[in-house]
């Protein structure tokens, strides 16, 4: 899945996965160290989030943390949302959809992998009934890096439904207290 120009957002990368399959199964390779999305990148953390039909996780964003986004099960609506006013894409919105269906799908069509640059908010929603997330991050989680938005905030011109799962944690505002790595435009 290529981006198209006028739904990029300035830092954010797909990376176009290709499954081999055979009568076992297939092969999937998600991330080399020299893809140019990851390339001079640091690995800081790997995370698994397992999900039901319905949750909402949103809106995420970091001052200094890269995320690399790679759903292995399910599907999901990915929103991103560029928040940095030093921006050529900010405020531009881009959604689409992640995995396949409640079986690891071998249609290549929705499966890759997103780099989420600092600065730009994130969020998705499962559509399958249940959606395995995996994500590499640049640093080690700090609290003190990840910032929130409410789901619902008006800051983004997103409706997740009336059905939209949620913790206290995305129905809250935090401003991260370290300082924000500015993009250089």
């Amino acid at each position: 899945m290529t981006l198209p120009k006028d739904n990029a957002i300035h830092g954010v990368m797909l990376k176009n996965l290709k499954s081999h399959s055979d009568d076992r199964g297939y092969f999937r390779e998600v991330i080399r160290h020299n893809d140019p999305f990851f390339e001079g990148e640091h690995f800081g953390q790997w995370s698994h989030s397992r999900m039901i039909k319905n949750v909402v996780k949103a809106w995420h964003y970091h001052h200094v943390q890269i995320d690399w986004w790679y759903l292995a099960l399910g599907q999901v609506e990915t929103v991103l949302f560029d928040n940095r006013p030093e921006s050529p894409t900010f405020k531009q919105k881009l959604v689409f959809r992640m995995g396949g269906s409640d079986t690891a799908a071998t249609d290549d069509s929705h499966n890759v992998c997103v780099k989420i640059p600092p600065g730009v908010l994130h969020g998705l929603k499962v559509l399958s009934n249940e959606a395995h997330l995996f994500y590499i991050t640049s640093v080690t989680y700090s609290p003190q890096e990840e910032g929130r938005f409410p789901y619902n905030s008006e800051i983004v011109p997103h409706d997740w439904g009336k059905d939209a799962l949620t913790v206290e944690n995305d129905r809250r505002l935090f401003v991260p207290t370290s300082t924000r790595q500015v993009l250089n435009a």
